[in-house]
């Protein structure tokens, strides 16, 4: 029986938060993890961008892997060993930020053109 670290969260618990709060996320292999599909070199840059912004003001890094059209974000609290609340903190800012749609909002910002040579990043229906 492996001893719990204080303040990692359970594998039931994260999946049951992930299921609630994070649906677009996934445990696997001790990390929650996203992979955001871009559509292209130019959107992937940004993502990746976006990503180390959030984290540096977090002080709290996930590990990137990227390609020309996709990026995934890990995220596992190193010092811990494990899954913590910090982990979905991120989690949250990172999917709130990289998600935004604003022509969803009906503010007045338009959003990026569906016209291909603008495309940015491919949303989640």
């Amino acid at each position: 029986m492996s001893e719990r670290r204080e303040g990692v969260l359970d594998e039931g618990t994260v999946e049951a938060r992930l299921k609630a709060e994070l649906p677009h996320w996934r445990l696997e292999d001790g990390w929650i993890r996203r992979t955001y599909k871009t559509a292209g070199w130019k959107g992937t840059l940004m993502v990746i961008n976006t990503v180390g912004h959030l984290a540096e003001a977090a002080w709290h890094h996930p590990d990137l892997t990227a390609s020309y059209a996709w990026v995934e974000v890990r995220l596992m609290n190193h010092a811990a060993k494990g899954i913590t609340e910090k982990d979905f903190a991120l989690a949250k800012k990172i999917e709130e930020v990289v998600s935004w749609q604003p022509a969803l909002e009906g503010q007045g910002l338009e959003g990026t053109p569906s016209d291909p040579r603008f495309a940015y990043i491919k949303y989640d229906k």
